[in-house]
């Protein structure tokens, strides 16, 4: 036999979650009893009021049918006195006048023979002549079925001559010796019934109706106005041969959940005692789970400062330094603790630039501090390291300002990477240059061709010259000799200026930025432009407005740009008809830009082709390798330019670029 330790043996230890159990049930079971009780107390007045109501229309149907009995008493003793003949036809006239003066529902009374002919009646002084029928065909059937069960019967509702107006038979058959001698007819008009049988004080709560059997209203009685159809009852009124049906509405609405300003009361102090509880059940469970999450936070953003790449720096407004994440240590090679607490200058900061660190230190502490910026930091090793620097203002609960927060981005890898491109840029332009060269290199050489052909010729004619001179023993005329030496030196200065400007084109250079003139700079590729010309029979004109401003940019770059459109525009108009080959270049200055355009009445571009127009490695030629187009527009955009393309309305393509003109234009 074995025992277990009270050790070991499990307790229930009232705390942790168990603690709130028993207040959470108690709180329930209050809620719960705090709701119950209204609904309870709603369900009772609501079954009251149905049961009243029900009463009521019972009472208010017994009295209806306690006077349709009535009526059917006093027509019985009148039919009774008639089937033995005790009335003439004048005191039976008094006596039917009398009850319709009586019975204000009684809209008349009327006697009617064996034969349904009409002789006598309250509302006509004298009887109708008796060969003419006086009754419906439906009251006929009633009176013909009350004969046959020799007892008197309604007929069905009928509408009366006023508007609106519904009214009732009784048929009452009259024997006399077991033998039939006639009917009385005593017709009821329903709205003054229930206006005289139903009391005041029922109306006020009740909207009243006779209906028939398929639930249209007959007569209606609604002092208070239209039932709101919460409690209803309907009762038949038992009448023999009609379907009429008592139907009440009354006009109370369902009882309110909070019927009395004393069980509202006691649910709204309820209410605020809960609510106490719950706001204080709620604050301490905000309190712990603050308390939780403020640890879990802040071992969160632990990890998440020792997982950063970017650096951070928090500094007061007096320009000390607060806090620093790893990143940031990494970045400048020195341990936290050799920066929290220093003031400038700071140890990171790299000699060359001491300068501007002080003067943006300077800003900050005015509380202009750049919120974006490229500065250089020196790393303990010696090591210069290019930064990208975020500031914004550190924020205290109530809104001051309590010091300034960095965050710092070593950007060497990107600087490397824009290094790269430029150098990229500058072999792909310099690749695209040499292209061009050596597609105008047939052109070219026909282009020296001819002024080496004509220094050849002049030289040798003043060879020839002194040849002759010399064999006749006489001197040479200088006179002679001149015009041929000076239009030889005219031909090599020709062909000397187009092998510089080739030179000067293929040429691998730095982009040197200067002030240049847009004439100046089109005169200067305009022999490399005509010779293009030339090959296609294109004339090119040009029309540069006078007094153009001068723009800031590389004069080999925009030469470029300007002999690839050029060159394009020659080569689209290859296929039109000579009169139209002509090639325009125009300048004009709007709204501070220098706008050159090449306008070409060639071919024109299609839709198709003008979205990827200035994707690189697009070409429409079959030998070209898509990147001419593509090249302008970097080096357009590379001076803060646009080169765009429109339609020309004579035909062909205009394409323009435009850049940012300086202040004055060169002489």
């Amino acid at each position: 036999m074995t025992s277990t330790s009270p050790r070991a043996r499990p307790r229930f230890v009232l705390g942790g979650p168990w603690r709130w159990l028993l207040p959470v049930l108690l709180v329930l079971l209050f809620l719960a009893v705090l709701f119950w009780l209204p609904w309870q107390a709603r369900q009772m007045e609501t079954n009251e009021r149905q049961e009243q109501l029900i009463a009521d229309t019972l009472w208010v149907e017994q009295t209806i049918r306690f006077e349709l009995s009535r009526i059917e008493e006093a027509l019985a003793a009148l039919g009774a006195e008639l089937s033995e003949g005790k009335l003439d036809e004048a005191a039976l006239q008094a006596r039917l006048a009398q009850m319709r003066k009586l019975t204000h529902e009684l809209e008349q009374v009327r006697w009617f023979d064996p034969g349904l002919r009409l002789r006598a009646s309250s509302a006509a002084p004298g009887a109708p002549s008796p060969g003419l029928p006086s009754l419906r065909a439906p009251a006929q059937d009633a009176a013909e079925m009350a004969r046959a069960g020799r007892a008197g019967r309604y007929a069905e509702p009928y509408a009366g001559a006023a508007p609106g107006q519904r009214l009732l038979d009784y048929h009452l058959p009259l024997f006399r010796d077991g033998a039939y001698v006639g009917s009385l007819v005593a017709t009821v008009d329903l709205k003054v019934l229930l206006d005289e049988t139903v009391p005041w004080w029922f109306a006020q709560d009740n909207a009243i109706s006779l209906v028939d059997r398929d639930d249209s209203v007959l007569a209606k009685r609604a002092a208070a106005g239209p039932g709101r159809g919460v409690y209803t009852h309907k009762r038949a009124l038992d009448l023999a041969g009609a379907s009429v049906m008592l139907a009440t509405d009354s006009v109370k609405s369902e009882p309110r959940l909070l019927p009395n300003l004393l069980v509202g009361s006691v649910v709204l102090l309820a209410l605020g005692l809960m609510a106490s509880l719950l706001a204080l059940w709620r604050h301490i469970a905000r309190r712990l789970a603050a308390e939780g999450a403020l640890r879990q936070q802040m071992a969160f953003r632990t990890a998440m400062e020792n997982s950063l790449v970017t650096g951070l720096r928090a500094r007061d407004l007096e320009g000390r330094v607060t806090y620093v994440n790893p990143a940031f240590c990494e970045m400048v090679g020195l341990p936290p603790e050799e920066l929290l607490g220093k003031s400038p200058p700071m140890p990171y900061w790299a000699p060359e630039a001491m300068a501007v660190y002080q003067q943006r230190f300077a800003a900050v502490l005015a509380g202009e501090a750049t919120q974006q910026f490229e500065t250089i930091f020196q790393r303990s090793d010696g090591v210069r390291v290019p930064v990208l620097i975020f500031e914004a203002p550190l924020v205290d609960s109530d809104g001051r300002q309590t010091g300034w927060m960095s965050s710092i981005l070593d950007i060497s890898d990107l600087k490397r990477v824009e290094e790269l491109n430029r150098q990229q840029q500058e072999k792909l332009q310099a690749s695209a240059r040499l292209a061009t060269m050596g597609e105008i290199s047939s052109m070219l050489a026909h282009e020296l061709n001819q002024p080496l052909a004509a220094i050849a010729s002049y030289t040798t004619g003043a060879l020839n010259v002194l040849g002759r001179a010399r064999a006749k023993g006489q001197g040479v005329d200088a006179g002679l000799l001149q015009p041929a030496l000076e239009q030889a030196s005219l031909q090599a200065q020709r062909a000397g200026q187009i092998i510089r400007s080739v030179h000067a084109f293929v040429k691998k250079r730095e982009p040197q930025r200067q002030q240049i003139a847009v004439h100046a700079l089109v005169e200067g590729i305009l022999a490399l432009i005509e010779l293009q010309a030339r090959k296609f029979y294109v004339m090119v004109e040009t029309s540069i407005a006078p007094d153009l401003p001068c723009v800031s940019a590389d004069r080999m770059m925009l030469e470029q740009v300007l002999l690839n459109l050029t060159r394009n525009g020659i080569e689209a108009m290859q296929d039109i008809a000579p009169g139209r080959r002509l090639l325009r270049i125009a300048a004009t200055c709007e709204q501070g830009q220098v706008c050159v355009a090449v306008i070409d009445q060639g071919h024109g571009i299609a839709p198709e082709v003008a979205a990827r127009l200035f994707s690189p490695f697009f070409s429409t030629k079959a030998e070209g390798m898509g990147m001419g187009l593509s090249v302008c527009r970097s080096a357009v955009e590379f001076h803060g330019g646009s080169l765009k393309h429109a339609a020309n309305p004579d035909g062909g393509t205009i394409f323009s670029f435009s850049l940012p003109a300086q202040a004055a234009p060169l002489g």
